[in-house]
């Protein structure tokens, strides 16, 4: 596939997308939002594609959005709604592990995107910041209730209203990230981790879990408890659970066959 400000590859189920105008240190525009849109519902749909991986070209993850245009950097926002929202893919929609190798800088979006992923890894080095309010704009993509679920209310407080820059060592300090690392050792860290992922994690269970984890940041113990029952006893006549239990037994791999596109039970959320 090719696109204007993305590369992507498709390597042993793990598909690597990587922010790509390296010139302008992976500054967002509506192009790389729409075209991020479009490789996230493919991977969705796409059963070889296990797990994505996200990162950026050059020295960094992704600046924030593109200033070029100056005061008029946000003016599309002016007209924005809640469903213009709606239409836009991110992370937490699809089906599939999303892993953020933040391999350098990332400001502003480049800083609340890969907030909507599942599992972070950042550059030592990165320099990290929710500036939104230092640039009289008002921080996005449901950080208000994200932020405080990963790092707790006060450190988010702190992240998004002073707009200070921060390390990638502070920042898995405080739990943005699993794990900071030498800038060379961070996308090596996520490939790890995401052909772990596509080799010994049944796709379907996988599927189902990701969607109760994020619908737990609005779901109480009760209503969770009311998805987790019928679901455990969906997953459970799928023939990858006796697979799981038979390959461990027997010490081999895997042979997974669950189908994330034809056999995920939306009917059960």
């Amino acid at each position: 596939m090719e696109y204007d400000t993305l590369l992507v590859d498709l390597d042993g189920g793990v598909a690597t997308v990587t922010l790509n105008r390296p010139e302008r240190m992976n500054a967002w525009t509506g192009t790389m939002s729409r075209e991020l849109s479009e490789v996230l519902a493919w991977a969705d749909r796409t059963d070889e594609v296990r797990v994505v991986v996200l990162t950026g070209a050059g020295r960094a993850f992704c600046a924030g959005a593109d200033l070029s245009h100056g005061g008029d950097t946000f003016s599309a926002g002016r007209n924005q709604t809640a469903d213009d929202a709606a239409r836009q893919l991110y992370p937490w929609d699809i089906r599939k592990p999303v892993i953020a190798a933040i391999n350098g800088a990332a400001v502003g979006v480049g800083a609340t995107f890969p907030m909507t992923a599942d599992i972070r890894y950042v550059a030592e080095d990165a320099k990290i910041g929710f500036v939104f309010v230092r640039r009289g704009q008002l921080p996005e993509l449901a950080s208000h209730a994200v932020l405080p679920r990963i790092v707790g209310v006060s450190r988010a407080a702190e992240l998004l209203m002073t707009g200070k820059i921060i390390s990638g060592t502070e920042a898995a300090a405080m739990g943005l990230a699993s794990e900071a690392l030498p800038r060379e050792d961070v996308v090596p860290r996520a490939l790890e981790t995401a052909r772990d992922i596509a080799t010994n994690a049944a796709p379907l269970s996988l599927a189902v879990s990701k969607r109760l984890l994020w619908s737990g940041l609005q779901d109480g113990v009760g209503s969770m408890l009311a998805k987790e029952t019928p679901l455990f006893a969906f997953i459970a006549s799928q023939v990858d659970s006796a697979e799981g239990v038979e390959s461990f037994l027997e010490k081999r791999s895997p042979r997974w066959q669950g189908s994330v596109s034809e056999g995920f039970p939306d009917h059960l959320f």
